[in-house]
């Protein structure tokens, strides 16, 4: 009996964990390529700022319409489909290269990332306690960070010219398939998930929220713009694809870090310091130039930005009822998105000046640490939904 309930555990991490795993990978690639090929296919680069916003929209549209789904599907269908989904927007992007139909390509996509996210975030945390849903957000957090890295370094293999990048994209995405296409045991019972209220919304931790919107506004901005930006830096497509995998390497480096220590000090409070660490890193690209320095200020941004949103998440699920976790990720999914999607069209209107896109991350990273160190020093009991 104890044999059959770990042989059904390790199924149960085994299929969302492999499957998001080469997602990531095929993910990463896709965020660098997409703005990168923009001139290959005739379409004027400043679409890449929309390109980016349409789908984090796509992501806020998707992150309020998943859950029924889940429900009525079940993990692993949804799993599939939203593979699927997102495999035919890539496979449509070199074939007609016009900006409309990218921007609506991208903007499906961002609902079929919603849905993947949602339904992992699902599968992996409902764990019965605090601690077990930690181990397995570090899990999640690790296999999303180390395959986007893994994919931002396939920039400078295969490039971003012409249909092999995009017939890479849509190999790696059919390989994320298989497992949950083969593995059918170990998904989590699909019911029983319970909607918060909006009385419940808003009892949710406030710092958790703003974790989250300022987590979108930078991971939005890092996506959508800084492989333009550094590419106008003069650097190298294969050099601009190393900064990116140092960024991404920073965020999967800092997680194990995070999880040790949301559980001995206020997670207001590491938000605080995380956001900090942010404006360190933003600084020391005024003192220099020089490439590794850019490599060791882009990783520890990297750690700033992509700590933001698992410490947020952990926040907000602190004492919540196991039923609860799927609408409680909804709502933070929400708050990502709603970051994600200003994000790079604030970040934008930064981009024409020296060092425009690093005085953007500065200023937001900067308000955000300055509200969670108030917040942390007038941190009240939570009142949670239950």
């Amino acid at each position: 009996m104890q044999q059959t309930t770990t042989c059904h555990q390790s199924n149960g991490m085994l299929v969302p964990v492999a499957g998001l795993t080469v997602f990531a990978i095929a993910s990463g690639y896709l965020m660098s390529l997409i703005p990168l090929s923009l001139a290959n296919f005739n379409i004027d680069s400043s679409y890449a700022s929309w390109l980016a916003s349409i789908y984090y929209i796509g992501l806020l549209i998707g992150s309020l319409m998943i859950e029924p789904i889940i429900a009525k599907i079940g993990h692993r269908i949804a799993f599939i489909s939203f593979l699927s989904l997102l495999a035919a927007t890539v496979a449509i992007l070199p074939f007609f290269p016009h900006k409309e139909l990218w921007l609506f390509a991208r903007l499906v996509a961002g609902m079929a990332v919603a849905g993947i996210f949602v339904v992992v975030e699902s599968w992996l945390l409902i764990g019965d306690s605090a601690k077990e849903r930690a181990k397995r957000l570090g899990f999640y957090m690790t296999s999303l960070y180390g395959g986007t890295t893994i994919g931002q370094l396939a920039v400078g293999y295969f490039g971003v010219q012409g249909f092999v990048p995009f017939a890479v994209i849509l190999a790696l995405l059919f390989i994320a398939i298989l497992p949950p296409l083969f593995i059918k045991q170990g998904q989590p019972d699909s019911h029983g998930h319970q909607v918060l209220s909006l009385k419940q919304i808003t009892r949710l931790s406030k710092p958790a929220i703003i974790g989250c919107i300022t987590s979108g506004v930078v991971m939005g901005s890092i996506y959508g713009l800084m492989p333009l930006a550094l590419k106008a830096s003069s650097l190298s497509t294969n050099q601009v694809g190393v900064l990116m995998a140092a960024i991404i390497l920073g965020g999967m480096v800092i997680q194990p870090i995070i999880s040790k220590l949301s559980i001995v000090m206020s997670k207001t409070l590491l938000l605080a310091l995380m956001s900090l660490l942010g404006v360190f890193a933003m600084g020391l690209t005024y003192l220099s130039t020089d490439y590794v320095v850019l490599i060791s200020a882009l990783a520890l941004l990297g750690m700033s930005a992509f700590a933001l949103y698992p410490i947020a998440i952990t926040l907000a699920c602190d004492n919540l009822d196991s039923s609860y976790i799927v609408a409680a990720t909804q709502v933070m999914l929400f708050s990502y998105s709603i970051g994600s999607a200003l994000g790079p069209i604030g970040a934008n209107s930064f981009m024409g000046e020296q060092n425009g896109l690093m005085d953007f991350f500065f200023i937001v990273l900067l308000a955000t640490a300055i509200y969670m160190l108030i917040a942390s020093l007038q941190r009240k009991p939570q009142v949670l939904a239950s």
